[in-house]
């Protein structure tokens, strides 16, 4: 038996972590002096209503060893010794989660049952290997093919981000505020992605929004080809925006599966609660 653990910033909506039976590890989102549990205590919506009137820029913190440690035991409690669990976590290029979850399982003497991943990716870019992985061990397959699905989709996602303001990548100190402003005059809309060591990484500036959706659209027709592909649109608190983008993939992709993912706290504090994400894979 396989089971999967994950934790929040994955941003994987409750029902499909239900129905997939995805374990996941709150991370702890600290906004204007208050401490809330990822996904738990806040919601994204939520989250975003505080950050746009914060007083200081949030911070987050990671789930302990021994919260991992306690997470993996009842596992293998519920489900027996023998089980075999793959942990898959925010890139370890953006916070210290993985290294707290390989820690965990080293506290455990059923460590060799446990295996441990950086994803090299965030958000619903780490939520898709996810829900695709449990798919894959609910389906019988071995703990090998599943870290083998895990691994080719880390190296072929296609996945962007487009800002809409550049205001909450100054806040978080990515860059400096003149940058900023003249950015939001010039209405610049960067694009972000992920590069292999899981680090983000500015895709292209573009000017405007609309322009900025076509040219990662244009990228993923190169990398789809005729192909089918499972699809993913994230945002924050712009639903009816991503709907629209949702439904130009369908029009213009031979899509196999869609979802609509919401941006959590940790990913959503730096993109702000405009940004769109799009994701894509050839199954």
């Amino acid at each position: 038996m396989i089971k999967i653990v994950t934790d929040s910033t994955a941003d994987i909506p409750k029902e499909v972590a239900e129905q997939w039976d995805i374990h996941i590890l709150p991370l702890k989102v600290l906004i204007d002096g208050e401490t809330y549990l990822d996904g738990v205590t806040i919601t994204p919506s939520a989250f975003f209503e505080k950050l746009e009137n914060a007083s200081s820029f949030p911070s987050t913190s990671q789930p302990s060893p021994v919260e991992f440690a306690e997470k993996y035991q009842e596992i293998l409690d519920k489900h027996g010794e023998d089980t075999q669990i793959i942990s898959i976590h925010l890139s370890s290029a953006l916070s210290g989660t993985y290294q707290s979850a390989r820690l965990g399982a080293n506290l455990l003497e059923t460590k060799a049952n446990i295996h441990v991943l950086d994803s090299k990716k965030a958000a619903y870019f780490l939520g898709m290997m996810v829900v695709e992985a449990a798919k894959a061990a609910k389906n019988g397959m071995s703990v090998d093919q599943c870290m083998e699905l895990i691994h080719k989709m880390m190296k072929e996602q296609e996945e962007f981000f487009v800002l809409d303001t550049l205001t909450y990548l100054q806040k978080g100190g990515r860059i400096g505020k003149a940058q900023a402003i003249v950015g939001t005059l010039l209405n610049v809309k960067p694009i972000l992605s992920l590069n292999e060591a899981g680090e983000v990484f500015p895709f292209e500036k573009v000017r405007g929004k609309k322009k900025a959706i076509t040219r990662i659209l244009d990228e993923c027709k190169q990398y789809a080809g005729e192909e089918k592909v499972i699809a993913s649109v994230l945002y924050g608190l712009n639903r009816p925006e991503a709907e629209e983008l949702r439904d130009r993939l369908i029009e213009e992709f031979m899509i196999q599966e869609i979802t609509l993912t919401e941006i959590g706290p940790v990913i959503g504090a730096h993109v702000g609660p405009q940004a769109l994400g799009v994701l894509m894979y050839k199954p």
